[in-house]
């Protein structure tokens, strides 16, 4: 099984250190999600994994291997770091059939991956004339040319329309299931959570997280518990009974933190309080990326509340 490992990973330019001492592994079989806020280290990260980059220290790997070590690369790892990558006056399927030709694949993997990433249909139109949802699926075919072990890919929901994004969803997961190593940066945490198994979180070119996504929420963003009642009195004094103090709300409904579901409706329903509505506000993966990053965020606009 073929993994990516990073260890002790540092890239700087000049005084700049992007990426700092970075080590952690992605393995096969899940989905990791690549998080960070903008100028976090992860393209660079990945530039170095796919050897576009030389690092300061450190190594990072593929299979054990450095990127630059591997014959035919394709058919080892497959990447999609920038959709604008293709020449604009070759074709989608020229563009493929170069990049087949130059890593000795078969031919008839370019028809497959077109029919695959759903853009059979414009394959001998010129790239310049693509949508950027288009651009993006030519860049995931590119990157599945190589029937690869893994596959590493840079915001791959952008410019996808929502039919496309619901089927990158379904792609992430099925590479994953047959065993790949599956590799996503993106910025778009309801998209990350949709589709991701681990996280490795990034700021300021330190590495903040390397946890499965579940834990990850779980340590961060307490869950609560709403109720709306018709006897807000009872419903108080049967919480209290229980230890949980409620928070009244301003649609009049109540919140209550650091509880379940499940324990608060066995406490109402013991004391009888009749209950218009109970239900569970789970954290999200957003909430908890923001309560990790809120201070590695090196680009951060003022909120409305604190504008002069």
């Amino acid at each position: 099984m073929t993994s990516i490992d990073v260890q002790n990973l540092t890239k700087e330019y000049g005084n700049r250190r992007v990426v700092d001492d970075l080590t952690f592994t992605v393995r096969p079989g899940r989905v990791t999600g690549f998080l960070g806020p903008n100028g976090a280290g992860k393209s660079t990260t990945m530039r170095l994994v796919l050897g576009l980059d030389r690092p300061t220290s450190g190594t990072a790997t593929v299979g054990g291997r450095p990127y630059a070590a591997l014959d035919e690369p394709l058919r080892h790892v497959g990447a999609l770091l920038d959709a604008d990558a293709a020449h604009g006056s070759r074709t989608g399927r020229d563009h493929l059939r170069v990049l087949a030709a130059s890593n000795r694949l078969p031919a008839r993997r370019v028809d497959e991956v077109l029919e695959e990433t759903g853009i059979a249909s414009v394959a001998r139109r010129r790239v310049k004339t693509y949508s950027l949802g288009m651009r993006q699926r030519l860049g995931i075919a590119a990157a599945l040319l190589g029937d690869p072990e893994v596959v590493m890919l840079d915001e791959p929901s952008n410019g996808l329309d929502p039919e496309g994004i619901i089927w990158i969803r379904g792609l992430l997961r099925r590479l994953a299931a047959e065993g790949r190593t599956v590799l996503v940066s993106s910025h778009l945490m309801n998209e990350t959570a949709s589709f991701a198994d681990h996280l490795v979180v990034l700021g300021r070119g330190r590495l903040l997280a390397d946890t499965p996504m579940r834990e990850f929420i779980e340590a961060r963003v307490r869950p609560s518990v709403r109720v709306r009642t018709s006897d807000d009195t009872a419903l108080q004094a049967a919480l209290a009974d229980h230890g949980h103090e409620a928070v009244r709300q301003e649609d009049g409904s109540w919140t209550v933190p650091h509880a379940r579901v499940d324990d608060i409706g066995r406490a109402v329903s013991i004391a009888g309080v009749p209950i218009l509505e109970l239900s569970s506000a789970e954290g999200t993966l957003e909430q908890a990326y923001l309560d990790l990053t809120a201070a590695e965020t090196e680009f951060a606009a003022q909120s409305p509340s604190q504008e002069v």
